[in-house]
């Protein structure tokens, strides 16, 4: 079995992929952290350096390997992961259980503002822009992310409701 948890940056998919794989017994993986340990470099680093293509180009790869193997798992992946080529796709190809997990624009914005200097797309935006580019971000996403089998809100809800949430959802 395979979960895979997607959904705009900020939005919870780490944190409720940790609590929902420790339920489940089964192992957990950030998409992201574990593009950092192959390329033995920060998201960060690798956009700086190398650039978003490139970046793009080895997510796709990542996801494809991880997807590939015989073992279960709950899997985080980052905001953009869906968006580019056809990762929705792979993504809906090998497992039922896509999870978009919808939160509120303020609340994202809340989190985010927060988390900049970690974050390359927003590292750079003015405080007074912020909140339209990630609305506009959000929206432009949203097609991709509205793939995803199952969608659950999860503002103003504790993680344990949105675990629980999922998990009646599961095929």
């Amino acid at each position: 079995m395979k979960i895979i948890l997607i959904g705009y940056m900020g939005s919870g998919k780490t944190t409720i992929g940790k609590a929902l794989s420790k339920q489940l017994n089964v192992k957990f993986l950030d998409l992201d952290d574990y593009i950092e340990a192959a390329e033995k470099s920060s998201i960060n680093e690798i956009f700086k350096n190398k650039g978003e293509v490139y970046f793009r180009k080895k997510e796709t790869e990542y996801l494809k390997e991880v997807l590939n193997r015989k073992e279960n798992v709950v899997l985080s992946v980052g905001g953009g992961t869906p968006c580019f080529g056809d990762n929705i796709g792979l993504i809906n190809e090998v497992t039922p259980n896509s999870i978009y997990i919808k939160t509120d624009l303020n609340v994202l914005c809340d989190r985010l503002m927060k988390e900049r200097d970690e974050r390359p797309l927003i590292a750079d935006i003015a405080p007074e822009e912020f909140q339209e580019f990630i609305a506009k971000h959000l929206f432009e996403r949203s097609f991709f992310y509205n793939q995803a089998h199952h969608k659950i809100g999860n503002q103003y809800k504790s993680v344990e409701d949105v675990v629980l949430q999922i998990r009646k959802l599961l095929v």
